[in-house]
């Protein structure tokens, strides 16, 4: 018998003395700014952007993008420096963001729901040294350069520059006074791109570092599995400094060569006219944005055929609104997509045979996604068992800015936590149970706050609900619910009390329920429950064993 040789199995292709660093990134990088350039060249004169009377070619969104890219580089502004956007949905936010990522520089879109001193915080903790901001948030953008040394100019959108200290001229003007030239600089995959700030609805926001390589996986994936391509047209009207609107919709849409159509919010009374006039189809809102497109009369006197999905996100829906939905949108897929900033949202996405079926669950994961659940000693579970849920793939964050020590904590046992348990079927779908910092502990009992606003939500009076746990002497922590009632309504709080005691575990009713007008949000929609704790935090001052 011959003896084998075995050969030596090739390592990185040492090519330095024949191509540059910069020609070898050129051609094998993944880099968010090269969207736009393949775009310009695979879909040309095709609307890539519309807004308002407004639009933008992809040809013209790649020029604009790279003009942009290359003048802010001529400001001196270099590698890994950070231009802040403070501005609601328009071309130049997003402009900005592909010049941003062309000129290896990190996007920063401000929360527009955040308050003054939030804001500033945010800025100063990303040392931002740009701000490009829309001329009508001159009041709020004003107080900012007294309190961020670091920033260094300020240029708006619109004809008229605000009398505000660093102001250096217009988006215009900064757009002209770049070239056309594509940007060639070394940017590598885990290069960051943005840094977008959690909603603090708990805490002080947290800057959640994104890398071209995160944002590219998730544009490819949520293109995929959205079903969308050059014939397709989003409605983008979720503000675009949340994830949900700019990683999971606008970028893959742009990627694959489908239209978007800004809007720079909310209005039930346009959307349905925008959906018909430019065929739309696929949307993306909150539950009560459904809510009021079905409350409006209007919204049937249009044609919305064309929709063939319509996502959802934040929180599930009562079976009783998606079948309206179903109605409203007949050949529309009708799915809920979920996930979380640190991981670049989509991260599970129901499956068009489970809308129905399993429609209070999260679905799956997506393509690029590994989903499990971990007990507290960092042990995953199997099927069927609550804990954690936590996650793997290349749509990870790179980590919170200027915290370490967070970092670390979500990266412990070789995974992401997300902070959210839950559990997984036997079909790998994950069923979401609560936040961790949700869930109540009454009377040494554990209660999902999310199955009791399931409940609420199912009572025919009911619009939203809220549940809470309070101190109580007695119970340890009081399940405590907030209700908004649907107009013309009359419920009274003990009738949903018995609606609660008819279909709860003793323990799990309510101890409490209040009738508001509203609740607090962040800019996005999400119920912010620190600050509605402190609101109906004497609900149980002085009160007896319940």
């Amino acid at each position: 018998m011959s003896e084998q040789t075995t050969k030596p199995i090739p390592g990185p292709v040492d090519d330095s003395r024949t191509v540059s660093p910069l020609e070898r990134n050129l051609i094998e990088r993944v880099s968010v700014g090269d969207i736009t350039t393949r775009a310009a060249e695979q879909f040309g004169d095709r609307l890539a952007i519309i807004d308002g009377a407004r639009s933008l070619s992809f040809l013209a969104l790649n020029e604009q993008a790279t003009r942009l890219g290359s003048a802010l580089l001529g400001t001196g502004l270099g590698a890994g420096d950070v231009v802040a956007v403070m501005a609601r949905n328009c071309s130049e936010l997003l402009i900005t963001y592909f010049a941003c990522a062309k000129a290896g520089l990190i996007c920063a879109p401000v929360n527009l729901g955040l308050k003054e001193p939030e804001i500033i915080y945010c800025l100063h903790d990303s040392g931002a040294r740009a701000l490009i901001a829309g001329n009508d948030l001159a009041e709020a953008v004003t107080p900012l350069p007294a309190a961020l040394p670091a920033l260094e100019r300020i240029y708006w959108t619109g004809a008229i520059v605000p009398n505000v200290v660093k102001s250096a001229g217009t988006f215009e003007e900064l757009l002209m006074a770049g070239t056309t030239r594509e940007l060639e600089t070394i940017i590598h995959d885990r290069d960051p791109v943005q840094i977008l700030y959690t909603s603090g609805t708990t805490a002080q926001p947290k800057g959640v570092l994104t890398s071209h390589l995160a944002v590219t996986i998730t544009a490819l994936s949520a293109a995929l599995t959205g079903s969308m391509n050059r014939a397709s047209a989003s409605l983008a009207l979720l503000p675009l400094f949340h994830c949900a609107q700019l990683n999971a919709d606008v970028v893959p849409m742009l990627t694959v060569g489908g239209t978007v159509v800004l809007m720079p919010g909310f209005d039930a009374a346009l959307v349905p006219a925008l959906i018909e006039r430019h065929r739309i189809s696929h949307i993306l809102l909150l539950p009560m944005m459904y809510a009021a497109l079905l409350q409006n009369p209007n919204t049937r006197n249009h044609d919305l055929s064309s929709v063939r999905f319509a996502r959802y996100a934040m929180a599930p829906m009562p079976q009783e609104r998606l079948e309206a939905i179903h109605a409203l949108f007949p050949h529309a897929d009708v799915i809920l997509g979920s996930g979380q900033t640190e991981f670049t949202p989509p991260t599970t996405f129901q499956l068009p045979a489970h809308q129905l079926s399993k429609a209070a669950s999260w679905g799956p994961a997506t393509v690029m996604v590994r989903t499990a659940i971990m007990d507290e000693q960092g042990q995953l579970l199997p099927s069927g068992q609550i804990g954690e849920l936590v996650y793997r793939g290349p749509q990870v964050m790179n980590g919170y800015l200027n915290q370490p020590e967070a970092t670390a904590a979500s990266f412990r046992h070789g995974w992401f936590h997300s902070g959210d348990v839950a559990w997984i079927d036997e079909e790998g779908v994950v069923w979401f149970t609560d936040r961790k910092k949700d869930m109540i502990k009454s009377g040494g009992e554990n209660v999902a706050s999310i199955e009791v606003e399931r409940c609420l939500m199912e009572h025919p009076g009911v619009a939203e609900a809220a549940v809470i746990g309070l101190p109580h002497e007695y119970w340890g922590e009081a399940v405590t619910a907030a209700v908004i009632l649907k107009p013309g309504q009359q419920v009274s709080e003990q009738d949903l009390l018995v609606h609660c005691r008819e279909r709860l575990a003793s323990f799990k009713v309510p101890k409490a329920i209040r009738l508001v007008e509203q609740f607090p949000r962040t800019a996005t929609g999400k119920i912010q429950k620190h600050l509605l704790r402190d609101e109906l935090r004497g609900v149980f001052a002085g009160s007896e064993e319940i």
